[in-house]
This record gives C-alpha cells, structure tokens and sequence, in this order.
C-alpha cells in the first residue's frame, strides 16, 4: 500500500490525515496517510528509510525551514520563500539522472515545494478590495513567509509583527489604533487563540478596526478565534484557515503525483 504522510512536532490534532484518509477511502485509492511526530528535522531520512511505500509528505511546525538541508532539491519557488511544506519522495525510476549520470535504482531523491503559498492566494485573492494595499503579518515563522510571498504576488505591501523587536520587523507595541489605518488587512500566522487556547488573541487594538479591514487566521480550529471574533465585531471582514489547508492540500496531492 502507497503511504503519504505528515511531519511536524508536536502533531495533535491533523487536518492533513483526516483530509487525505477521506479523500483515499472517497476515491478508492490504495493509500495511507501516516503522522510522524518527529521533534529533530534531521530524522526524516530515518522515517523515508523505514517506509519504503512512502512517496509524499506534508511538513508542518516547526520543521518548515529546518527540514530544507535535509533534502536533495527544492523547487525555486520554495527556494525564494525559505520555507517547504511538501516533500516529494522520488524512488528508483522517478528519482532521476544523479549527477554521477549512472542510475541507481535504490537511489532516493527528496524534493521540496512550497503548498502554502498557493493555499493562500487562491483563497484570499476572492475577498480583496481596491484599498487592500498594505499588510501586517502576525507571526515570522515559515507559514508567514509563503504568506509574505503571496501577498506581494497580488500587489500588496506585507510587514511582520514579531513578540521581539528585530531589525525591519514591527513590534504588537507599534500597532497603534492610527498604525492599523495604513494596513487593512491583518493575516495570523501565529497559534495564538488555536484550540484548546480558544480565550487567546494576538494583542492588537480591535477598537481600532473598521468595515474596510480584512482579518484572516490560519487557525482553523476553533472555526472562528477570537482574533476573529474579535474582528467581525468591528465590522472587518473575517476568514479562517480552513479553505487554505484543504487548497494547499490538494496541490500538495498534485505535487507528489507528477
């Protein structure tokens, strides 16, 4: 039986493994979708060398970066945001030509790609307005990366919020009540207020917040957090994860099937 899978640490509750295993049994498709709770990147040439039926896996927190030296490619896109979460796993004749120019049928190759990216545009692209032209970004983690990368790709100007001031990141202290009129749409890429957290909120002025905002979470449980809540009280247009998840993970489908 194929196996597909998923890497990350802590796991908890997976999106990806009920999405894929309902796709599978939905589809008919001979395959297993497995969780690899791994707490060191560096083990996944262990769990590729254990499951020999394993030809794709989904990476999630903390790996994203971490997991990039491991593998023997990466798709330029992925390159240019620093960050993958899918893992193609190329075996025998679908791993190609190594540089050697002599193929080796238990030759392994690991190529990775950036899902997310593609998840988040097609699913914010439909709720932008005109005075959508500046962005702040909760979070610098690799999730926020692909997020950075596909808000530029629609025209807009993202800036990180980081807990600790860095050199060209903004701090929750510089989001004034007049700081949130320049950015009108606000995108967490933190766990703040993710199950079971649910009373959480990244720490931002809500009283401030208008009918032309846009807040998005790529939390998807609980459905709606309370940065969320919190939004839509305001007036702002407000979306959760969901979509994203189940769009990143359709393309990540696509990509190890090529």
């Amino acid at each position: 039986m194929t196996e597909y899978g998923l890497i990350g640490y802590p796991l908890g509750h997976s999106f990806s493994r009920r999405f894929f295993t309902e796709k599978f049994m939905r589809e008919g498709i001979d395959a297993e979708y497995l969780n690899f709770e791994i707490p060191d990147a560096g083990m996944l040439r262990d769990i590729v060398r254990q499951h020999p039926m394993l030809r794709g896996l989904n990476c999630t927190i903390p790996h994203k970066e971490a997991i990039i030296p491991q593998l023997d490619d990466i798709s330029p896109e992925a390159r240019k945001i620093g960050a993958v979460n899918v893992i193609a796993i190329r075996r025998g004749a679908t791993a190609g030509m190594p540089q050697s120019g002599v193929r080796n049928d238990s030759e392994v190759r690991l190529i990775g790609y950036n899902s997310d990216i593609i998840g988040f545009t097609q699913s914010i692209k439909p709720l932008l307005r005109p005075h959508h032209r500046k962005a702040l970004i909760l979070g610098t983690g690799g999730a926020s990366k692909a997020v950075r990368h596909g808000l530029e790709s629609l025209d807009i100007e993202a800036s990180f919020v980081s807990r600790t001031a860095r050199p060209g990141l903004l701090t929750y202290a510089d989001i004034t009540p007049a700081k949130l009129q320049d950015f009108h749409v606000i995108v967490n890429c933190t766990p703040v207020g993710m199950s079971p957290h649910t009373d959480e909120a990244p720490q931002l002025p809500y009283e401030a917040l208008t009918d032309k905002h846009l807040l998005y979470d790529l939390i998807y449980n609980p459905e709606e957090t309370l940065f969320l809540e919190l939004g839509a009280q305001a007036g702002a247009v407000t979306k959760n994860g969901q979509e994203m998840l189940e769009l990143q993970a359709l393309a990540s489908w696509d990509l190890w099937n090529r």
